[in-house]
C-alpha cells in the first residue's frame, strides 16, 4: 500500500492569488534585509581594517623621526 503525502490544496498547483505574491514579496523583504546587516557587517570590518592600517602609518612615521632626531651612540 502506498502513501502518497500531498501538500494543501493551498499550497498544491496553487493558482498565482496575492497570498502566494504577499509571500514572495516577503522572502525578497527579508533577503534584502539580511544582505544589508552582512553589508554593513563587511563595511565595518573594512573600515576597522583601514583605521589600523592608517593608525600603524603614523605610529611608524613618529617612531622614524624619533630615531632621526636621537642623536647615535656606537
Amino acid at each position: 500500500m502506498k502513501t502518497w503525502v500531498l501538500a494543501c490544496t493551498m499550497c498544491f498547483a496553487a493558482q498565482e492569488t496575492s497570498m502566494v505574491d504577499g509571500t514572495k514579496l516577503g522572502v525578497l523583504v527579508l533577503l534584502a534585509i539580511l544582505f544589508a546587516v552582512q553589508g554593513g557587517f563587511v563595511g565595518f570590518f573594512l573600515y576597522l581594517r583601514k583605521r589600523a592600517k592608517r593608525m600603524a602609518d603614523v605610529e611608524l612615521d613618529s617612531e622614524w623621526s624619533k630615531l632621526r632626531r636621537s642623536p647615535r651612540t656606537s
